[in-house]
């Protein structure tokens, strides 16, 4: 009679376990297949049962004995066929993916998530001519798990214990796919946990397959064992890529074409992966939102955008405001493409952008709306712009339409503890998607699965490029290329929008792609919104006391003053708040930078803007992250000598809505401050000084000015192109991913770690459910993307050096991937204060 080894995890836990060991008291009570016919056996106990659990190897056993020894027992079960593994395990019901689900009790079976990862995977891709491929890369990319070591690990080491299985399982599927998509599209079979490799790796793995090893002999096996239940792994002949593919003209555009086709692929099947895994483990079917009726929510855009103006103020602008979004909205009829909104700063270019994307999207059927912006505080502003305008009502049941997305927590890992973070990861599975710019173009260029699941969202869509002017300049080039391919090969429609247009154009990248202009006369609305003065601080006498000083003294009642970085904000908030010294205002005074939360950062601009509305006093002393597209007011603006385009985006918070005849814009260089030593922000910085200043020189908002500042400020950059990004294009044409990834870093990855911080203004209840989403994160079962989406307004940013000293210190507890918990002093006011002393080990944050 057949009979199956180490089914005797499979007894159900009795009613005492007192006498239970740890290791048995996982075992559920639903499985009881063999249970009847052990229950009775004297000898058997659940301690032994417990040991052998434990136990890594058993004895290889011949196919098609009648019973099998597990130590000293032999345990029949009628009526099941046996299968031989390789190190030494006896199945009867088959290959498992993943192990028990903790709402199912079930295992999930291999073919099963081969087969739903595949429908999957085809349905993201089909949009851009990959549905085939996509298909069969998802079908082949978990045939590793079928050898017997592997399954035995699952079964006996990884579900009992939580701990990853910890045998490779990717080479079969990469073999499978060399030989059926080719080398490079194999990547994303040997890439989908760990990561895209370059094409070296690829060429190790199938070099050590080829041989006689270990690897190469459950390879083999496992290839063998999947394709008797998934036959169609083993196909006749190749799968072709889209025919637009292979149509491009020189071997240097067909590569950097297979680089941005290959990252697709590999975002289809990933978020495929995920998906049907997350579904498994939550005792359901995959979720995916349907297909938007981009249509309706036009209407309702619409609707709601006429009862909001009616709500507000009337302005000197409205009319202005009113003819940039009928023009916007009269362009949307256009063929897709690269659009550019060049509106002056207070041009309502927010509304005009969501109207033009919605009806663009509704002409041509494109499926999704990503709002790309610079600032974390303008992301959080643009999504509560559209969620007013497109979400449903709160009691109506239905799924929101807009999903803010900025965390920029690293989750992925190889194999190891947390290993199901992965699933956390965003996929951007929403209508209209608001996020950052470096969240966008640093998932385009990443190689990690975590960061890239949802970059398959952005064919067919509409990508508007919200304060355009932003991008730095030593990436341009690859940006600039990805984007020409997303839109000439994936259907999508990019918007570049600013007050500050750069002059793309001129760049070889978009050299023969139509331009299309949404403003029929940018030089005459200028004109029309010009509504402030400039004056020019730049003397060698400048510092932070006199700038304070002058501040206290002649600035006013209600003053905006924008520094370059965290520590100069914090320097000058305390000059202008401290009851000691000569530069104290009586106005409250605020402040905002990223070392303070979301939530906390979204407060203060509300409570500015009530008291701006009211005519109250009020003073804030700001990092740069306000003055590109946060919608304030403010009579009087300060600016630190900064690249022109940040002092416009900084005169755009001065008199905005033209209440006043002139607002006053302050440009002062202070011989005490701080500059970032980026190369390209100095560039940019030189060729500001060369063109904009006093006197004869001009102001930031002149246009002819800032198309000959761009021109000097990207040939500062140097002649050969090396500076923006040309190195990165030579490495996107070998395919080499990682090191792709390495070079693209639009921040500094040492200023760019998320902290979560639970302010000591919550509630129990509010920090019950912030603790619970931590749990979640924590949990060894994938929890999916909607506990980071809750925690992120929790979120605040600070220098990799200086979480890594908190973490040392006890001021801060590891949660998942790179996120971290603050357990220490959070400033009511400033935030995680880089000047605020703590009590532990003298430690200083």
């Amino acid at each position: 009679m057949p009979s199956v080894p180490f089914q005797l995890r499979s007894l159900a836990a009795p009613k005492d376990d007192r006498h239970v060991p740890a290791a048995a008291r996982h075992l559920l009570p639903q499985d009881v297949a063999i249970l009847g016919r052990l229950k009775d056996d004297r000898h058997l106990r659940y301690r032994q049962a417990a040991a052998i659990l434990g136990r890594p190897k058993e004895p290889h056993h011949p196919v098609g004995a009648s019973a099998v020894s597990v130590g000293h027992f032999r345990v029949p079960v009628p009526g099941k066929s046996l299968v031989r593994r390789s190190g030494g395990q006896v199945s009867e019901r088959g290959l498992f993916a993943h192990s028990r689900s903790p709402r199912s009790g079930c295992r999930h079976r291999l073919e099963d998530h081969l087969r739903g990862s595949a429908a999957l995977a085809r349905a993201f891709a089909e949009g851009f001519g990959a549905g085939d491929v996509a298909e069969y890369l998802a079908l082949v990319h978990d045939v590793g798990k079928g050898c017997g070591a592997w399954q035995d690990r699952l079964i006996f080491h990884a579900e009992p214990t939580g701990k990853p299985v910890g045998i490779p399982h990717k080479e079969a599927g990469t073999v499978l796919a060399v030989r059926t998509v080719g080398r490079q599209l194999a990547a994303v079979v040997q890439g989908h946990h760990g990561g895209l490799p370059d094409q070296n790796k690829i060429k190790d793995v199938l070099a050590e397959l080829r041989g006689s090893g270990a690897d190469a002999d459950r390879a083999r096996e496992a290839t063998e064992a999947v394709a008797r239940v998934v036959p169609e792994i083993l196909r006749e002949g190749r799968v072709p890529p889209p025919a637009w593919l292979a149509g491009l003209g020189s071997p240097q555009r067909q590569a950097l074409a297979l680089d941005v086709f290959t990252r697709m692929v590999f975002s289809c099947v990933v978020d495929a992966d995920y998906l049907d895994t997350e579904a498994h483990f939550g005792g359901r079917e995959p979720r995916a939102a349907a297909r938007a009726d981009m249509g309706m929510l036009l209407k309702r855009f619409e609707q709601r955008r006429l009862r909001l103006l009616a709500r507000r103020a009337a302005s000197p602008v409205d009319e202005l405001r009113e003819r940039v979004y009928a023009q916007a909205l009269a362009a949307a009829g256009g063929a897709p493409g690269m659009y550019v909104l060049h509106v002056p700063t207070g041009g309502a270019k927010t509304i005009a952008a969501g109207g033009f994307a919605l009806r663009h999207a509704g002409e041509h059927g494109l499926g999704r709306v990503v709002f790309a912006v610079p600032y974390i505080s303008i992301t959080q502003q643009n999504a509560e712009v559209y969620q007013e305008l497109l979400d449903p009502a709160p009691d109506s049941g239905e799924r929101p339409v807009v999903l803010e997305h900025h965390s920029s927590v690293e989750l992925d890992e190889e194999e190891g503890v947390g290993a199901w973070a992965r699933m956390a990861a965003e996929n951007w599975d929403a209508p209209v998607v608001v996020t950052t710019t470096v969240q966008l173009f640093q998932s385009l260029f990443a190689r990690k699965p975590s960061a890239m699941r949802k970059l398959h969202r952005l064919a067919d869509s509409v990508i508007v490029l919200d304060e355009v002017q932003a991008l730095p300049d030593r990436l341009l080039i690859p940006i600039l290329s990805v984007l020409r391919d997303l839109v000439e090969h994936f259907g999508a429609s990019v918007v570049l929008t600013s007050a500050t247009q750069p002059s793309f154009w001129s760049l070889a990248q978009l050299e023969g792609l139509p331009r299309y202009g949404m403003i029929e006369d940018v030089s005459g609305l200028f004109d029309e919104l010009r509504r402030v003065e400039y004056h020019w601080r730049l003397g060698p006498d400048v510092t932070w006391e006199s700038i304070a000083q002058e501040i206290a003294s002649e600035g006013g009642e209600q003053v905006l003053t924008i520094v370059n970085t965290t520590r100069d904000s914090a320097r000058l908030h305390r000059h202008l708040s401290s009851a000691e010294g000569g530069a104290r205002v009586t106005a409250p005074v605020w402040h905002l930078s990223t070392r303070m939360t979301a939530e906390h950062r979204r407060e203060v601009i509300r409570h500015v803007r009530g008291e701006l509305t009211a005519g109250r006093p009020v003073h804030v002393v700001s990092t740069s992250l306000i003055e590109a597209g946060v919608d304030v007011d403010f009579p009087r603006v300060y600016r630190a000598w900064a690249p022109a385009e940040a002092l416009q985006q900084a005169a755009g918070r001065c008199n905005r809505d033209g209440r006043l005849d002139r607002g006053t814009v302050v440009v002062f260089r202070p011989v005490d401050g701080g500059v970032p030593k980026d190369l390209s922000y100095r560039a940019a910085l030189e060729a500001t000084g060369e063109f904009f200043g006093p006197g004869d020189a001009s102001a930031p908002d002149d246009l002819e000015a800032l198309e000959c500042y761009y021109e000097k400020r990207w040939a500062l950059q140097g002649t050969d192109g090396r500076s923006m990004g040309e190195g990165i294009q030579k490495l996107r044409r070998l395919w080499d991913f990682p090191a792709v990834a390495e070079a693209f870093q639009m921040i500094d990855n040492r200023y760019a770690q998320s902290v979560v911080v639970i302010r000591a203004e919550k509630t129990e209840e509010e920090c019950d459910a912030i603790e619970s989403d931590i749990a979640l994160l924590r949990s060894s079962y994938p929890a999916g993307p909607e506990p980071l989406r809750r925690l992120q307004p929790h979120m605040a940013t600070l220098p990799r050096h200086e979480v890594a000293e908190a973490l040392q210190a006890g001021l801060a507890e590891p949660v998942i991937g790179d996120l971290v918990v603050w357990r220490g002093h959070y400033d009511p006011v400033r935030g995680l204060d880089t000047d605020d002393p703590e009590d532990r080990g003298g430690y200083v944050l």
